[in-house]
């Protein structure tokens, strides 16, 4: 959420937000990060508020030059909001974005590393029941530190058993180790971030090898310090490995970033839009019949390189 948009939906739901929040900021850490996420998002409590916010983004999204997005959301359980309001109107927003704006919207929601067991089993159920309306894998999100992937092994399961992917997030607050757990034991089909992979040679070589998609974020790993700088960004090294980096922006309005700032921070570090495309394409968790349409854009675009 931009913003503008953030406030207007904040005043709709008479709920308080910081005077400084338009201030881009750089973050302690991930833990800081997690902070004013969740201050934000709390400003979202109904239908309208989702699936105004997916609109949006998509809009934003298509003025980049993107075609097809898979959107991360968290489905709120521990705020008393009405679960299905929250799926529905994530879902029917994906549905309008693809109406207005031409962008297929497909949805990963996530699973914050805070939840016990059972509201992570409540949550897999309900992604694999709006699976016919877009949702087409789940993730796994949070504070990484202190909380390790292995205790959500039956909530992926569970999901993979009703056919959505496994897509969590792992190496960015930690090390090679949350990598290596997120493949092991919650299935992993692609890894947000996983940039931290880099520590462990092997795990390297078998992401390479598995050809498991990661979905790197430059910006957002410079600004909550999973980097020091642009240019220390393990990226080339990975790409050099031979494993397949897409380019995403993690949470584009609070790390001050869009699809083109990444692409180019990616592009920077020697990976072309080009190659960022095909990885994404080779990661999409989408049907047959779209992936087609992509792989025909790819043969048509005319590539700058």
């Amino acid at each position: 959420m931009r913003p503008a948009t953030l406030r207007a939906i904040a005043k709709r739901n008479d709920y308080a937000l910081p005077d400084e929040l338009e201030s881009p900021e750089r973050f302690r850490d991930l833990a800081h990060f997690i902070e004013r996420f969740v201050l934000t998002t709390g400003a979202l409590q109904r239908y309208d508020d989702f699936r105004e916010i997916v609109v949006e983004y998509a809009a934003e999204a298509r003025a980049h030059g993107a075609v097809y997005l898979e959107a991360i959301f968290a489905p709120r359980l521990m705020h008393g909001i009405d679960t299905d309001e929250v799926f529905s109107g994530y879902c029917d927003g994906a549905l309008e974005a693809r109406e207005l704006h031409g962008v297929d919207v497909r949805l990963t929601p996530d699973i914050p590393r805070v939840y016990s067991l059972d509201d992570a089993l409540a949550t897999a159920r309900y992604a694999v029941k709006y699976r016919d309306r877009g949702v087409v894998g789940i993730g796994l999100g949070g504070p990484e530190e202190g909380h390790p992937p292995e205790p959500y092994a039956d909530a992926f399961a569970l999901a993979r058993e009703g056919g959505l992917a496994s897509v969590p997030h792992a190496g960015e607050a930690v090390g090679a180790e949350s990598v290596r757990g997120a493949l092991e034991t919650l299935g992993a089909h692609r890894i947000r971030h996983g940039v931290r992979a880099v520590e462990d040679t092997g795990l390297v070589g078998e992401l390479a090898s598995r050809g498991t998609v990661l979905d790197v974020c430059p910006l957002s790993n410079l600004r909550t310090g999973v980097v020091p700088t642009l240019a220390e960004h393990p990226l080339p090294q990975l790409v050099a490995a031979g494993v397949r980096c897409s380019i995403s922006t993690d949470d584009p309005a609070i790390f001050d970033t869009d699809l083109t700032r990444d692409y180019e921070a990616a592009a920077a570090l020697g990976v072309s839009p080009r190659a960022a495309y095909e990885a994404g394409l080779a990661g999409a968790l989408c049907d047959d019949e779209t992936r087609e349409r992509l792989r025909r854009l790819h043969a048509s675009h005319d590539w700058a390189e």
